[in-house]
């Protein structure tokens, strides 16, 4: 290690996935490192996601006709798609932002950036994971969609159209072999398009609890505390003031989710990002599980096996970050779930919110602010387990001047600051 690595020290702010990604491979290049957050590796959103490795997920909710449909979607109770009302006037900034991404030029656009992110996810897992204890937790899987018929399915062509862009051909089952491969399905559902070369975490949060123990083991550093401003020298961070005391850096890694906004505005960069809260709910002990990660089209709901029992994600709630869980979309995430498995049968649920940080163009923040020495790694919406250990990477390459092919112009951090 030369010299100037071993004065070097960088604090990575937030220890989700994309934050313990980073500081791995920070650690691997061999830098000196600490890993902050005001709460334990795992415990924020990167606990409660619905698991899947998702390489296929570089389509944006903002596809074309959403600005017509969602008011719809808003008053239809079946539809997983929920607003805080009395949040709305502070969201309407955002939303007009967010909704005017909904067109054929900028979806498009969005999707091959996010391609970046996702398409290549299993690889970078098995990279960061691989030959340590947090390997066990990931699972090579096929990714189905289920849906009613072909013709619920070739509603949805705009999107595997964009899928199929990025190499995503799904595989069609149907008929009586939709049933032989998930019994569990009930009668109405008609067709699987199945993913290929996709994956599966059977607990994100204690993934990524073991995989900090892996930063811990390559000589990091984890302190829990809070952050409070940060110090600059020359423009240049110089240290991050906590609550737990100053540490001085070199370099500052922000992967701090859905909670950047403010942080941000302390460092003068314009985030906008709001939260998508999210659902989830485990049903213990069932009588069988799915055997194959299944998105649910008409429930829009992610069933996947894991550890601890089954686990349905999903519903869409827009409502800021204060607000406790709400009680309509927990209700109808579990009929929408007992209406897709007829027969499940379970002795407990685990229920559970969380906030995925959603930025008005879904694309998320990775890069340098400026000549700071600040690198933003943020903004996943629904990819941050899918996207973490790629972005991760790219930080840890921007840091260490190590080259990579990837375009991250899309994600410059600076482009929504003027």
């Amino acid at each position: 290690m030369s010299d100037a690595n071993i004065k070097q020290h960088i604090v990575v702010v937030g220890a989700g996935i994309v934050g313990v990604s980073a500081a791995i491979w920070l650690a691997r290049a061999g830098r000196n490192v600490t890993l902050l957050d005001r709460l334990a590796p795992g415990e924020g959103t990167s606990h409660g996601n619905a698991g899947i490795l998702a390489a296929c997920a570089m389509v944006p909710v903002t596809v074309p006709g959403l600005i017509s449909k969602a008011p719809g979607y808003l008053l239809d109770k079946n539809f997983p798609l929920f607003m805080r009302w009395s949040y709305l006037p502070r969201l309407a900034p955002w939303l007009k932002q967010y909704l005017g991404y909904a067109n054929d030029t900028d979806t498009p656009r969005i999707a091959e950036g996010l391609t970046t992110i996702v398409a290549d996810s299993v690889e970078q897992h098995q990279a960061l994971a691989g030959n340590t204890a947090a390997d066990s937790w990931l699972v090579p899987s096929d990714y189905q969609f289920a849906y009613l018929s072909k013709e619920s399915f070739e509603a949805d062509s705009y999107v595997w159209d964009l899928r199929r862009r990025a190499g995503f051909i799904p595989e069609l089952v149907t008929g009586p072999a939709v049933h032989e491969k998930e019994p569990l399905l009930g009668s109405d559902i008609n067709l699987l398009a199945v993913c290929k070369d996709h994956g599966y975490v059977r607990s994100p949060g204690q993934y990524v609890k073991t995989l900090a123990d892996v930063f811990k083991g390559l000589g990091g550093n984890i302190r829990q505390a809070e952050v409070v401003d940060f110090e600059h020298i020359d423009g240049k961070v110089s240290a991050v003031h906590t609550s737990g005391g100053t540490i001085e850096c070199t370099e500052l890694v922000l992967a701090t989710g859905v909670w950047s906004a403010e942080l941000g505005r302390k460092l003068g960069v314009n985030i906008p990002l709001e939260s998508e809260r999210g659902y989830h709910v485990i049903f213990k002990n069932p009588s069988a599980m799915v055997n194959t990660p299944t998105m649910v089209t008409t429930g829009k709901f992610v069933a996947t096996p894991m550890h601890d029992g089954m686990r349905c994600a999903g519903i869409v709630e827009l409502g800021g970050l204060d607000a406790g869980p709400s009680q309509a979309p927990l209700e109808l995430l579990m009929n929408q779930v007992k209406k897709t498995f007829p027969n499940l049968t379970y002795s407990d649920t685990e229920e559970w919110l969380g906030h995925r940080p959603a930025p008005a163009d879904s694309l998320p923040f990775i890069g340098e602010i400026g000549s700071s020495g600040v690198y933003m790694a943020l903004g996943h919406h629904h990819i941050g387990l899918t996207g973490g250990p790629k972005t991760g990477r790219m930080i840890s390459d921007l840091i260490t001047g190590d080259s990579f092919e990837d375009n991250i112009a899309p994600f410059n951090p600076m482009r929504f600051t003027r």
